[in-house]
């Protein structure tokens, strides 16, 4: 890949693990200055100062002007070295794209929504998307670059760049999306699911202190991603936060797209809504016509949407009560309806412990539609830095050429 710091710069000794995870912090905005990392990461200010210091060598962060203190010396501000560097991403669903350029801290840049139909295939509609990509990354300047990342609506093999075994991706299973990616654009990628996308991108907007946190998306599937101590967490094979496949008594024996009966999926989900909907005569094809029928206030299409969100908040109870975390996020288009928010909302209230509720944020997600892809595009920029890192610290032969993506590592 090209060099994320300037081309003059001399490798030097292998950079430490605590220097990856300070570059990740700066890149993702939760910290901008050698105190702020020092409390986030509980270590000694001495020790963050050296991995501050190995960063600022290779010039993979710059250290410039001051920002206002409570007393004592003023605090140099930490930023990215290249600050009009960038990955591109997308956040992928049934029959559209949103995609975007990411800047370093969670910043979006240019972003629109694309035509995209994920039942072609990733033979057929990767090449397509990659060209929207890639205009993108030329208007703002390809040289500058440095990444790629992908939000895809099923579950993902981190390791592989794979999606396994999705419910609605005909064609996809097992694909190398990453690889794919890779040898398209020549920088690395980053690929995860979509709800882990989006809480990664929520996360990089939402204040500090809030370092637990649950994301829900609510689309025509379900979805969830868990952000533990400030980072996202994934679980032993990668499948934490997959709420979807919860068995609950209100949906009975109703069949799932896992090949079970009475998930969640089932009664909760925008293509259960569709399902119940039309059973009972509505003119609905697709969830966007459940929600148009909720926002003129149908009465079956508002009392449908009301009890998927008591189912949801049934589940999210047993797991908040368990993480205890900082906030929920409700992302996914059934998340602009208040009766559905204000049903989770409400059931949450009622089933937690209120020691877990008592200073718990419920609401929608502040980026809305765009959360997945500025979580895609940190993932992307995050895979970017740790090859840069690893190149500067000239760490065996495996390390990236300048213009080409390193192996993935995670």
């Amino acid at each position: 890949m090209t060099e994320i710091s300037a081309p003059n710069r001399q490798p030097a000794k292998g950079t430490s693990p605590l220097a990856v995870r300070v570059l990740e912090l700066v890149a993702s905005g939760q910290a901008s200055s050698r105190a702020e990392l020092a409390a986030l990461l509980g270590a000694a200010a001495s020790t963050v100062s050296v991995a501050v210091g190995q960063l600022v060598e290779r010039g993979l962060i710059a250290e410039e002007g001051t920002q206002s203190s409570t007393g004592g010396r003023p605090r140099k501000v930490l930023r990215l070295g290249g600050t009009d560097e960038f990955a591109v991403a997308a956040d992928l669903g049934g029959r559209h794209a949103r995609i975007g350029v990411v800047l370093p801290g969670g910043r979006l840049g240019e972003v629109s929504t694309v035509p995209f139909v994920i039942a072609d295939g990733p033979e057929q509609a990767l090449p397509r998307l990659a060209e929207a990509l890639e205009a993108l990354a030329e208007e703002r300047g390809r040289d500058r670059m440095r990444a790629v990342g992908l939000s895809l609506p099923g579950p993902v093999d981190i390791e592989a760049g794979a999606v396994v075994l999705p419910s609605r991706m005909p064609g996809w299973n097992r694909f190398p999306v990453a690889a794919w990616l890779e040898d398209r654009f020549g920088v690395p990628s980053a690929v995860d699911n979509d709800a882990n996308c989006m809480a990664m991108g929520e996360h990089t907007v939402r204040p500090a202190e809030h370092r637990q946190s649950i994301m829900v998306k609510m689309g025509s599937a379900i979805g969830a991603g868990v952000i533990v101590d400030g980072r996202l967490y994934r679980g032993a094979t990668g499948a934490a936060g997959d709420i979807t496949h919860i068995r609950i008594d209100g949906a009975a024996d109703i069949p799932c797209s896992c090949g079970k009966t009475g998930c969640l999926e089932t009664v909760a989900s925008g293509a259960a809504l569709v399902r119940i909907l039309r059973e009972r005569g509505a003119d609905v094809g697709c969830i966007e016509d459940v929600v148009r029928l909720a926002v003129d206030a149908n009465p079956e299409a508002t009392g449908a949407v009301r009890r998927a969100g008591e189912h949801l908040g049934q589940v999210l109870a047993a797991n908040v009560n368990f993480f205890n975390p900082d906030a929920v996020y409700l992302g996914g288009i059934l998340s602009t309806l208040e009766p559905f928010v204000a049903a989770v909302r409400s059931q949450l209230y009622e089933s937690c412990h209120p020691l877990v509720t008592e200073h718990l944020t419920i609401e929608r997600a502040r980026l809305g539609a765009d959360a997945g892809v500025v979580g895609a595009g940190q993932f992307a920029l995050q895979q970017g830095m740790a090859h840069a890192v690893r190149d500067f610290g000239g760490t065996g032969p495996g390390a990236a050429r300048p213009g080409r993506a390193a192996p993935r590592t995670r």
